[in-house]
């Protein structure tokens, strides 16, 4: 389950989505998702890099970051979901958010339960994203000329079946490599630091 929240996933989903609106012409909605997307995307690395590079966060919770995992889900599966089912009747177009966020939640869980992340920072991930998902679907609700929603189904299948066989995409290197080049640390802080007195990591 856990791994369906990886950038290999989630990543091409977030791309898929903006393939399915700029092949239906709605130019504002896709801005508006990279805009929401992105700034969702921001706000998980500048939390992971304030920790890794300064000790940024809060130690009585374990919070060290937004889990990148629940927030992506969380954004990507109930938009990819209400997008699919939005040309059906009233009663079922919001079947396909509900389950996006279903899964967005089980995803955030699995974090906690292989230890990825301790439940404040899969918690806040996963409500980050359904803000992202929320207020996309809250504009996309008032266009009424969307359609395409069998491609962006096959634009998504094939992502969420191969994917999870592929390579996993080195995000937190990344990060941590560049947290430690704009602190100028030579070690990243850890968790365990803050059980350790401030002298021997200062």
């Amino acid at each position: 389950m856990s791994v369906i929240g990886s950038m290999a996933v989630t990543g091409p989903i977030g791309v898929a989505i903006v393939v399915w609106l700029l092949a239906g012409k709605s130019w504002r909605l896709t801005a508006i998702w990279l805009a929401l997307f992105g700034a969702g995307m921001a706000l998980v690395v500048m939390t992971k890099m304030a920790f890794i590079g300064w000790g940024v966060g809060v130690p009585s919770l374990e919070f060290a970051g937004f889990s990148g995992h629940a927030m992506r889900a969380a954004a990507v599966f109930p938009v990819a979901g209400y997008l699919a089912t939005r040309s059906m009747p009233f009663p079922a177009r919001h079947v396909g958010a509900a389950l996006g966020v279903l899964l967005a939640v089980l995803i955030a869980i699995s974090r906690v339960y292989v230890r990825a992340h301790p439940p404040s920072e899969a918690l806040t991930g996963c409500l980050l994203g359904l803000a992202v998902a929320g207020a996309f679907i809250w504009y996309a609700s008032s266009e009424n000329h969307l359609a395409l929603s069998r491609i962006l189904v096959m634009l998504c299948l094939p992502i969420v079946l191969v994917a999870p066989r592929v390579e996993p995409i080195p995000t937190e290197l990344w990060i941590t490599r560049a947290a430690l080049y704009l602190s100028g640390r030579d070690q990243p802080y850890t968790r365990e630091m803050w059980r350790l007195p401030q002298s021997r990591f200062d």
